[in-house]
């Protein structure tokens, strides 16, 4: 058998506690991947890849963002090379990866998926991998489904607009063969972005088609998204969630929010003020929608997204130019949360950063929001984008082992379009079991297997199958 020369069974795992809290405890737990971009269509037809670079390569930003800085042009990223061509592009760009997660992540798939661990993925390995890895992409288990149950995923949720019709869902729900639960995610972004009144026009349009609902008011328009609020609840939508600069800071009246509204179905400019109390009244009707059919809410803050104007206009957006933004975050986000929690309509809510400047502040946001209703009511979420590596997973976890509770933290999620991506979950879990069994081993917690390890267990399965309330096994 040949040797491991990279990713071996220990990756990772620098104790003796390490090794056995995550062998013992973490290593075969099944995934709850609550938040992902997976499409359901794929998994509906169970799509088959025809070669590795359109599992790995395609759609896949932060592989791009190396790319270029590796000096290849973009048509080797989204540009019209061939498969080959730019799975070769990959190869050069990956010994140049030391360090970066994405080493770490390239050679962790080509193992978990494709059992190749005796070689690192460069120029001169590129042929054999690539043969290797597509041999393997012909075999039934390698379908889309096959590398969801190949990975022991028990349930997936993916990422939804409002105006989505969910027939791939329901087409899942029906196929007796395949027992994973595929539930849609409420992402309403596009109902807030009323600062681009001509795009937001219609996106309204296509709202007032699938909800069959006039749209003429604001009034009209929260009927709309509650009609199809409703339809996402009976298609087993449990999530929300909403992708954010920031929450801002302007408050806002129905009438105000009704007469922005009124404006731009008219076709007239809203000012920066009006779009941001628009988006802010909006965030909060969603999560009064939330609280009354008993979903989390998420929100993803930070980002600050198409910075190449240049860039955008090509390729479009999602395709790697987006980055950290230093937005103002507290005082907006306690506003909104406190608006809704001060008529107790405040619905399980989880808050992730992507600055992280801002961990501390999340850590103890959670904190003032906490009700004693259920355990770890608001949640401070995993390490997210360009935190999800190693030392941004140790900081998040870092953070919230000291300002709040770990133990009741519902773990990590992929937040990918790849189906070979679970590996994240493996990275996460390796990394947990390293802080806490160096934590053991300096004495910072009890040498008790049981003690840490079921905590282990919690964070990797059980709190998010408690948590959320979806149909998944409580106890395996």
């Amino acid at each position: 058998m040949a040797k491991d020369v990279f990713i071996t069974e220990d990756f990772l795992l620098q104790t003796e506690a390490a090794r056995r809290l995550y062998h013992e405890y973490a290593e075969g737990l099944p995934i709850i991947d609550y938040h992902c971009h997976l499409p359901p269509d794929q998994i509906a037809r169970d799509h088959r890849f025809a070669n590795l670079t359109q599992v790995w390569l395609a759609g896949d930003h932060y592989k791009w963002r190396a790319m270029r800085t590796n000096g290849v042009d973009e048509r080797y990223c989204t540009g019209d090379a061939s498969d080959y061509e730019k799975f070769c592009k990959w190869a050069e760009t990956m010994p140049r990866c030391l360090r970066n997660p994405l080493y770490h992540w390239t050679h962790l798939e080509l193992k978990r998926y494709f059992g190749i661990s005796d070689r690192l993925l460069s120029p001169a390995t590129a042929q054999s991998i690539w043969d290797e890895c597509n041999a393997k992409l012909a075999q039934p288990e390698f379908s889309c489904r096959g590398l969801i149950r190949q990975s022991n995923v028990a349930l997936i949720c993916t990422t939804d607009d409002p105006v989505d019709t969910l027939e791939h869902h329901q087409a899942i729900a029906r196929d007796k063969s395949f027992d994973i639960p595929v539930l849609p995610a409420w992402r309403p972004d596009k109902a807030t972005a009323i600062a681009d009144v001509a795009e937001f026009n219609a996106y309204v349009d296509k709202l007032a088609a699938a909800a069959d609902v006039e749209i003429n008011t604001f009034d009209a328009l929260l009927t709309a998204l509650r009609k199809r609020h409703a339809y996402f609840h009976d298609n087993g939508c449990r999530v929300s969630d909403h992708g954010l600069e920031t929450i801002r800071a302007e408050d806002f009246t129905e009438k105000e929010v009704s007469a922005t509204f009124a404006k731009a179905r008219a076709g007239k400019p809203v000012s920066p003020a009006e779009a941001y109390a628009f988006e802010l009244a909006m965030l909060y009707h969603f999560g009064i929608m939330d609280h009354e059919k008993g979903w989390t809410q998420q929100f993803h803050i930070g980002a600050l997204r198409n910075n190449n104007s240049r860039m955008f206009a090509r390729a479009g957006r999602d395709i790697g130019f987006d980055s950290i933004g230093d937005f103002e975050v507290a005082r907006p986000l306690s506003r909104l949360l406190d608006r809704l929690d001060r008529t107790n309509q405040l619905a399980r809510t989880i808050l992730y950063n992507l600055n992280p400047r801002d961990n501390a502040l999340m850590a103890t946001m959670i904190g003032n929001f906490q009700d004693g209703s259920i355990p770890g009511k608001i949640q401070y979420g995993s390490a997210w984008w360009f935190l999800d590596q190693k030392d941004g997973m140790e900081a998040q976890i870092e953070a919230l082992s000291q300002m709040s509770l770990l133990s009741r933290f519902v773990g990590m999620l992929t937040d990918s379009r790849s189906f070979l991506s679970y590996t994240r979950h493996e990275y996460f879990r390796r990394i947990l079991c390293n802080v806490l069994g160096n934590d053991m081993t300096a004495g910072l917690i009890p040498d008790d297997y049981e003690l840490v390890g079921g905590m282990v267990r919690d964070i990797c399965y059980y709190n998010a199958a408690d948590y959320f309330g979806f149909e998944v096994k409580k106890k395996l």
